[in-house]
């Protein structure tokens, strides 16, 4: 978010994209964890506490996802290139093109 805020990144348009889809990338797995996580707690009450050693593995399996998709997302804005996820990315370009914030 700082870069949406500080001169001269403010104004340029890649580095606008690239806060926001960071942004709404972030939101996006703050909300799937917290589905995650109840769809997760519901699955080891009803199995009498069997599945929480799937969800572990879930767990792990899907942050160390994570990990790697941000490390590549910081390698390409770093060298400039531009990687459009799919569903935040064309919502990260409409709002860096209009100046949003």
């Amino acid at each position: 978010m700082i870069f949406l805020i500080l001169e001269p990144y403010k104004r340029n348009p890649t580095v606008r994209f690239h806060a926001f889809q960071s942004i709404f990338l972030n939101v996006a797995v703050i909300v799937f964890w917290g589905a995650w996580g109840l769809v997760s707690g519901v699955l080891t009450l009803v199995s009498h506490g069997l599945f929480v050693f799937v969800a572990l593995l879930v767990n792990l399996a899907l942050s160390l996802l994570f990990l790697i998709l941000w490390i590549v997302l910081l390698i390409r804005a770093a060298q400039g290139q531009k990687w459009v996820l799919p569903v935040v990315g064309p919502l990260a370009e409409k709002q860096a093109s209009t100046g949003g914030l």
